[in-house]
């Protein structure tokens, strides 16, 4: 059973996700992500659970090593936070409002209470494997707990009835529920293939169940950025 956590989330577009912990209490974390930490609180980096355990995360995009956090102090709470490694959103996620289990695409994992698993999923379909933009590889995070997933820009959940479907921009694909089916679909015809700017495929999600969309990938800032370096750059060169 996962430890009970409270937070707080701080700022808007570049956010803090601060956790509270009783005595006792922890919280795990990708390596690097913490910001600050109050007395009493004690860091630990490991593998969590072997090397397989931590080449399995690397799959998954996340880091080999994970850091446990724990407030070992007699008496009192403290506190720990962690940010992002991008601009964007940190969304908090309470799986046991999600059956407990979500998937997320595969770098999306920033903390978890101590007790919630982090593991990788494979889509069970090779359209969406081959096309899709992250791969066959997700992220399944599950158990009883909180856990904080990050994404770019904002963030905005829709909920899906049974059969119905959403075709989103496989890039814009944040989480969803594990009852929600995942494929890929062609964009049909000729000028769309040619010259539509969101590219041949997109995903394609049929309900019941949560998804999370993001207005910002990251490898969509990554290369406005590159190809205004670029532009600039042959500026200067002339």
């Amino acid at each position: 059973m996962a430890d009970e956590i409270d937070y707080k989330l701080i700022g808007h577009d570049l956010q803090i996700v601060e956790i509270e912990l009783d005595p006792g209490e922890a919280v795990q974390a990708e390596a690097g992500a913490m910001v600050y930490m109050r007395q009493g609180i004690e860091m630990q980096t490991s593998t969590g659970g072997g090397i397989f355990s931590g080449f399995k995360r690397m799959l998954s995009g996340a880091g080999f090593f994970i850091t446990h956090f724990s407030n070992n102090a007699n008496s009192g709470k403290s506190h720990v936070a962690f940010s992002a490694p991008y601009p964007g959103s940190i969304v908090p996620i309470d799986l046991t409002q999600h059956s407990g289990e979500i998937l997320a695409q595969k770098d999306a994992f920033l903390c978890c209470a101590q007790g919630i698993n982090i593991d990788i999923a494979f889509t069970k379909r090779l359209s969406a494997g081959f096309f899709g933009g992250e791969g066959f590889i997700l992220q399944r995070l599950s158990g009883d707990g909180m856990a904080f997933i990050h994404a770019g820009g904002a963030v905005h959940c829709i909920e899906l009835d049974s059969g119905e479907s959403l075709r989103v921009d496989s890039g814009c694909l944040a989480a969803f529920e594990k009852t929600v089916s995942y494929d890929i679909r062609f964009v049909g015809g000729f000028k769309n293939a040619l010259f539509g700017k969101e590219g041949l495929f997109m995903a394609e999600l049929v309900g019941p169940g949560k998804v999370y969309v993001q207005s910002l990938p990251f490898a969509r800032l990554a290369e406005r950025m590159a190809t205004a370096i670029g532009t600039n750059k042959g500026q200067g060169d002339a």
